[in-house]
């Protein structure tokens, strides 16, 4: 019989195959226990040397015996038919799939183990290094050591880094390490000092394990001060190896930290940062001022360059600088960073971004999409930088990808979680998705970590607001211009309320400070609008409205839009429709041109306010025609119209369709509180909804919506009087 054959008679094959498979898996399972259960370092070996020389020992065993139901015999001593001998090889295949089976699971196990503990082990937050210099000036050498730290060590693929805003949150703070790697969600905490004597500089820092409080290593670092940026660089590049070769076991190539020679440009830098936490009027313009300062010092100072461009987005986005003005300094700063630096991603960002924008405002709304998806691949080149991520969701807001953006915001909360930007933007996120209680909790963290930001109080004042607590939307207020008295549109925001809930005399004194601060705003049009309606005064509205066209009022607090909204609805009370149109085309060419190829965004919104008119001065059909051009034209931004209860109410009142219109008005509008619609009386005084506020059901929700307002006018009214008379 040839050997093959004879090997495999005698199970051979199948015994050395099973003894691979167990055995492996045993060795695995004890050269894995035996050191957590001390066992000497020669014990693994010795499993190994067992393990190797058994299988010589199965092999030659196998050849000389059996096993059989009556126990082990030699293989001559073995009678029995085939089908008795495929039996045995039955069994010997089952005991080896069972070895298989378990040493998959272990492998499962294992890898999943060591994929967690690295997930656990790889991660570490870089605390402030503390200044222990007599001069308190030097604490931006400390500070600046720990931001080159933290930009090395973020460079490292394997290492999770806790952001830099967390880590700084906790900078004097009287807490154990256990409890702010705990907070931070990091395994390892690098914390450090740093002492500065004439021309010496000497700096300690020290890894700990955060689990059991231990010391992974320590060094101290001593130079002279003849270069101080050099002098961070290279200690940051020393630590910053020692602790990736502690937790990761490679020496990470790592590059230097931020890009200027002049300390005192540095020193700026970072308090202007400081600064730009409080988003408030005051707050970015001083982050403005310190930037151009640095930027004197350091004209190549890039972190500077692209910290200023995205400051004047913030700037814009709050009222401080109008959207052209903030596009054009943004897209010059992006343009000479990336004359230099064409990798730089927060100028790419910037540059992206506000050229959709631009775009977008001249009627050319694919231009969002496109910078979203340039946006999201930036994201992913450099997934840790903030700046980046808050313009894609910028862009994902003004695309109506919400859910995208709050995934976005989510992930940037995790690795930042004491950031209050993260928390403020996420709050407002929540607030859009109407989530008011999930919105409410992030924003009072936001304000935890930073008391000084005006921004979260709007917010909370907004959610007090559309849950129909006047006096709560008051307070918050109030509380925002004393944190930001720069900022106009504080005080015009609720002077806006107040005339909304016909509390003209306290409106008038908010509109005052206004007027003090910025008597050209579009606020302060606004408020002449609101305060002439008010006062019953249709001469005055008329001249104010018209005044805010013909001025080419800028396109924010309402008061372009509201100048048109007031025009078109006066004329439909005195039966002058067609001459205020004229009026408009004439002011503004094409501004009521719906079938124009690109039409700007401001011009579009004009054209739903304009449906009111045409509904009275076009036969119906025309006006069903243009309602259906201003639809797809929303749909082709993803815009869906019915999911605002008023849009679609119009929607359906335009369309004849009273009884679904009747449904959605009780359901979806007067289910709220009134604060959500203030200015419901004109909007319901329209000759569309005449149907709709004919039915009874719709008579009794507006006076109840009569008797809510009331209550809240008195409300208001009331606490206004307590704190007038307690100051």
């Amino acid at each position: 019989m040839p050997l093959a054959a004879e090997l495999r008679r005698r199970n051979v094959f199948r015994v050395a195959a099973a003894y691979l498979i167990v055995g492996w898996l045993l060795t695995e399972v004890l050269t894995t226990i035996l050191p957590e259960l001390g066992a000497p370092e020669w014990s693994e070996k010795a499993v190994i040397y067992v393990f190797v020389l058994g299988f010589f020992a199965a092999v030659i065993l196998a050849w000389f015996f059996e096993l059989t139901p009556e126990g082990i015999k030699r293989d001559e001593d073995v009678a029995g038919d085939a089908g008795e001998r495929k039996q045995r090889h039955r069994l010997v295949n089952y005991v080896t799939l069972a070895g298989i089976a378990l040493m998959i699971v272990f492998v499962a196990l294992f890898s999943a183990q060591q994929v967690g503990e690295d997930a656990a082990t790889t991660s570490v937050a870089v605390l402030p290094f503390v200044n222990m210099s007599n001069d308190a000036d030097n604490e931006y050498f400390s500070d600046g050591l720990t931001e080159t730290l933290l930009h090395m060590l973020a460079q490292i693929p394997d290492l999770k880094v806790a952001a830099r805003t967390s880590s700084f949150a906790f900078k004097g703070q009287n807490m154990s390490v256990r409890e702010i790697a705990d907070a931070l969600g990091v395994a390892y905490v690098l914390e450090g000092s740093v002492q500065r004597a004439g021309d010496r500089v000497r700096v300690t820092a020290q890894l700990i394990n955060a689990s059991d409080e231990s010391h992974v290593w320590s060094n101290v670092y001593e130079r002279e001060i003849d270069d101080i940026f050099g002098i961070q660089d290279e200690i940051a590049k020393r630590v910053g190896s020692a602790l990736s070769e502690s937790l990761l076991g490679t020496d990470a190539a790592l590059s230097g930290g931020v890009q200027t020679l002049d300390p005192d440009a540095y020193d700026l830098y970072l308090r202007a940062r400081k600064e730009r936490l409080t988003f408030s009027y005051g707050g970015l313009k001083v982050a403005e001022d310190l930037l151009k300062g640095a930027l004197l010092i350091d004209p190549d100072f890039v972190e500077a360059k692209t910290e200023l461009a995205t400051s004047y987005i913030s700037q814009w986005e709050t009222g401080l600088m109008e959207a052209p003005e903030a596009i054009s300094q943004v897209s010059a700063i992006a343009d000479q960073v990336l004359s230099e630096h064409p990798d730089n991603v927060v100028a790419r960002a910037a540059k992206v971004y506000v050229e959709a924008v631009s775009q977008s405002m001249q009627g050319d709304f694919r231009s969002m999409p496109d910078a979203t998806r340039e946006l999201e691949s930036l994201v992913a080149d450099e997934p840790e930088n903030f700046q980046v991520r808050l313009l894609l969701v910028r862009a994902y807001v003004n695309t109506l990808q919400d859910f995208n953006a709050l995934s976005v915001l989510e992930a940037a909360l995790e690795q930042d979680p004491f950031n209050p930007q993260i928390n403020y933007e996420l709050g407002t996120l929540y607030f859009r998705l109407d989530r008011p209680e999930a919105a409410r909790i992030v924003l009072e963290k936001s304000l935890e970590i930073e008391p000084m930001q005006p921004n979260a109080r709007v917010q909370l004042a907004h959610i007090d607001r559309v849950q129909g607590d006047g006096v709560g939307f008051v307070k918050n207020f109030l509380t925002a211009i004393e944190l930001d008295p720069r900022d106009q549109e504080l005080p015009g925001t609720l002077a806006q309320f107040l005339y909304q809930i016909e509390l003209l005399e306290e409106a008038d004194d908010f509109r005052r400070r206004v007027l003090n601060l910025a008597p050209t705003s579009a606020m302060a049009y606004r408020l002449e609008l609101l305060r002439a309606m008010g006062n019953a005064n249709p001469a005055a509205a008329e001249a104010s409205a018209r005044r805010a066209i013909e001025n080419r009022v800028y396109d924010r607090m309402y008061a372009f839009h509201g100048a048109v909204e007031y025009l078109l609805r006066a004329a439909i009370a005195s039966d002058t429709v067609d001459a205020e149109l004229a009026w408009l085309d004439e002011q503004l060419p094409s501004i009521l041109d719906v079938d124009a190829e690109t039409v700007p965004g401001h011009f579009r919104a004009a054209q739903g306010i304009a449906l009111d008119a045409w509904y009275v001065s076009l036969p119906l059909d025309e006006t069903r025609r243009r309602l259906d051009v201003l639809i797809q034209a929303g749909q082709s931004m993803g815009f869906d119209p019915t999911e605002n209860p008023m849009t679609h109410l119009r929607i359906l009142a335009i369309r004849g369709e009273i009884q679904e219109a009747i449904r959605v008005a009780l359901d979806g509008v007067f289910s709220r509180s009134v604060t959500t619609s203030l200015g419901w009386r004109e909007t319901f005084a329209t000759p569309m909804f005449s149907e709709i506020v004919a039915d009874p059901r719709v008579q009794v929700a507006m006076q109840q919506w009569e008797q809510e307002e009331a209550a809240i006018r008195s409300n208001v009214s009331a606490y206004l009087q307590d704190i007038a008379g307690a100051s």
